[in-house]
């Protein structure tokens, strides 16, 4: 790609860009929240159509009016957020759009056949029956490469693959790039993760605000080199954070059960959560970590009037409280799925940032919206949190990027007056600079009294912010831990349910 230029309403997405993806290599792209990426990988893929530069494939130019043309020259693409149609089945999401037809009639049994041979060829194992909706986010990802692999794509765009997945679909994933790549295959890996680049990637190019800073052999250089590059200063890539003293109960659950109509056939019986009770104090920051699907995302949405209890209490600031009024109460909530619950995506971003108050005295009166005010508050926020955005406060939401929409959802939340701050996955798909700003924030509010409960997937996150740490497994609480008392191979072992570990420090082999 030479000399890409591709300009949106207000911004220049793309400034001029050269990449070269050589054959037979994982070439990272790697930059900050909006620094282009995506929109550079869409216009590949030619979803977008740029307004400079040219394409070339094995040194002929090529043009690509849009994904049927991009199929045709090899070139496949997993976005961040998967194209799948939720109600087709596995195999039918695979052969969407290159289906085989006789007479009229879809013939399913040859590209079945075809499907399960790559799925063991690669080690992709899938339910070629299963809905996409029955299945986790990891094995959607799976679908969205067997998608690829089905078209023999040779060139294989990942955006943000390992956002969404747990560490150890990663180690797997990364397994089946070194596996891709082994048989001749060219890879292009957007990521924010430096680890991630310097354990897979050959060489790395670096995107910051539309331009590209470079492009290095990773071999060669650190992540604080990596890291300066891209957010263009010294970023300090651990976290600084003094002992404080938790303060008075905030957050109290007792012997909360969640369940499912369909317990039977979906959890063998268990319950999603069984029986957890814990604390959250004001001025400290308690983790829920575990492997996904553990029932975190469950006790989260209980706690916010989301999903049926079976049984439980709750009590906030000592009173106890029903699960339909929490949110009144004083409870602000970063949602794990920021499309779903976090944002109204055909809003404007001044209206998403008011979401929660707007029917406050501040910004209504006798029921009528008070417009400058609103437009006010919402370019404080966009100054304050460094979101990045064509049009200011009047952008729509759907046109921003992952991790701009994010830092939308994260400053409305942080900015609410509330004592419980439930943070779920707060930094998941942004860059370093924006996580080290994050977690300063989190910090900060801990060291205003404010309590934090915060979950995350990331063991380097629980590990540095945390101040305690509760560990779920199988919908459980099975460790109570602080950070200064465990190693990374500890958490491992409650995660999995090896071990257990109470707060009064019994252990017990599982």
């Amino acid at each position: 790609m030479a000399g890409i230029t591709k300009v949106f309403p207000g911004i220049i997405a793309n400034d001029d860009i050269t990449l070269q993806l050589k054959k037979g290599e994982i070439h990272a792209l790697l930059g900050e929240n909006g620094a282009g990426k995506s929109t550079l990988m869409s216009i590949l893929f030619g979803l977008y159509q740029a307004e400079k530069g040219v394409i070339k494939k094995n040194g002929e130019e090529v043009r690509i009016h849009g994904p049927n043309d991009a199929k045709k020259l090899g070139i496949g693409m997993v976005h961040q957020h998967f194209k799948l149609v939720y109600n087709l089945s596995v195999l039918e999401n695979i052969i969407l759009g290159a289906e085989t037809v006789k007479y009229g009639i879809l013939k399913l049994d040859s590209a079945r056949k075809q499907i399960v041979e790559l799925s063991k060829h690669y080690k992709l194992d899938i339910n070629p029956d299963a809905l996409i909706s029955d299945i986790t986010v990891g094995m959607q990802q799976r679908v969205e490469i067997l998608k690829m692999l089905y078209r023999e794509n040779e060139i294989l765009i990942f955006d943000e693959p390992t956002a969404v997945l747990t560490p150890q679909e990663i180690d797997e994933l990364m397994h089946i790039m070194k596996n891709l790549v082994a048989e001749g295959k060219s890879i292009l890996f957007i990521t924010h993760k430096l680890d991630e680049i310097k354990k897979i990637a050959d060489r790395c190019t670096v995107l910051r605000k539309g331009k590209c800073i470079g492009t290095v052999d990773v071999a060669s250089v650190s992540k604080e080199d990596l890291s300066e590059m891209m957010v263009g200063r010294k970023v300090n890539l651990s976290v600084d954070k003094k002992e404080k003293q938790a303060g008075d109960i905030i957050l109290k659950v007792e012997n909360l059960t969640v369940g499912r109509k369909a317990a039977s056939k979906d959890t063998g019986g268990k319950a999603l959560v069984n029986n957890a009770s814990f604390e959250v104090r004001s001025g400290e920051i308690v983790c829920i970590a575990g492997i996904d699907g553990n029932g975190q995302q469950e006790i989260v949405l209980a706690l916010a009037g989301m999903l049926e209890t079976s049984s439980g209490r709750v009590f906030l600031g000592g009173k106890e409280i029903t699960y339909n009024d929490i949110r009144s109460r004083g409870f602000a909530h970063i949602p794990e799925d920021r499309h779903k619950h976090g944002l109204v995506l055909d809003y404007t971003l001044a209206f998403n940032l008011v979401l929660q108050n707007y029917f406050t005295p501040r910004f209504q009166r006798k029921g009528f919206l008070k417009f400058n005010e609103i437009n006010k508050f919402a370019d404080n926020l966009i100054g304050t949190f460094d979101i990045r955005c064509g049009k200011g406060s009047q952008t729509i939401a759907r046109s921003m990027s992952g991790g701009n929409q994010q830092k939308a959802i994260i400053a409305r939340e942080i900015t609410r007056d509330s004592s419980l701050l439930v943070a779920v996955q707060p930094t998941r798909g942004l860059d370093v600079g924006a996580c080290e700003y994050i977690h300063k924030q989190l910090i900060a509010e801990r060291d205003k009294g404010r309590g934090v409960l915060l979950v995350s997937l990331e063991l380097d996150e629980v590990m540095d912010v945390s101040d305690r740490i509760l560990v779920v497994f199988e919908g459980e609480i099975v460790a109570d831990v602080r950070p200064k008392e465990v190693t990374y191979q500890d958490l491992g072992l409650y995660m999995s349910g090896s071990v257990r570990r109470t707060a009064s420090e019994k252990r017990e082999t599982a």
